[in-house]
């Protein structure tokens, strides 16, 4: 897999907005919605870049010190089981740990077993519905939570000596 991970950049909502109503049809995000999620913090968004073939893309909203939430997690459908939706994610929770943030929320159709496998497979369990989420469909939403353990910085190194006389 020659597949990159990187910040997804204002050139790259075209293509992104093109995989999204691939995926997601009348339910999908427009490309002026993709263009303001890139306005800045507390958001990070992130491409699978593939030689310039946008293969997925993830997005996630992390103030810090608390709660996350997945926005969105999508994959080129003639690129799954190759392990970018799992990259991605990853990249996501390492994202969230490294703000500060100790759980981490997503929303996730019921019918959408293959996602809800990946995110279980990554330790979220469901926690509750969310009834005529997805619009304009009505569809309902699992909704899905995992902790996750903080990244504290270092705050200086101490030596340490091993045997031998101190």
């Amino acid at each position: 897999m020659s597949v990159v991970l990187r910040p997804m950049a204002g050139g790259d909502v075209p293509s992104v907005a093109t995989l999204e109503v691939a995926l997601f049809g009348e339910e999908a995000w427009s490309p002026d919605m993709l263009a303001s999620e890139l306005a800045g913090e507390p958001k990070y968004y992130l491409v699978a870049d593939d030689e310039g073939v946008i293969a997925g893309y993830a997005g996630l909203l992390a103030p810090g010190a608390g709660q996350a939430d997945v926005l969105t997690v999508g994959v080129a459908q003639d690129r799954w089981g190759e392990g970018i939706g799992a990259a991605l994610l990853e990249n996501l929770l390492a994202e969230a740990a490294r703000r500060g943030c100790t759980e981490v929320f997503l929303e996730v159709r019921v019918d959408n077993d293959r996602a809800q496998r990946l995110y279980r497979r990554h330790g979220f369990a469901g926690v509750g519905l969310r009834r005529g989420y997805y619009q304009p469909s009505g569809a309902d939403a699992l909704v899905m939570r995992r902790e996750i353990a903080p990244v504290r910085p270092l705050r200086g190194r101490r030596r340490r000596r091993f045997g031998g006389a101190a």
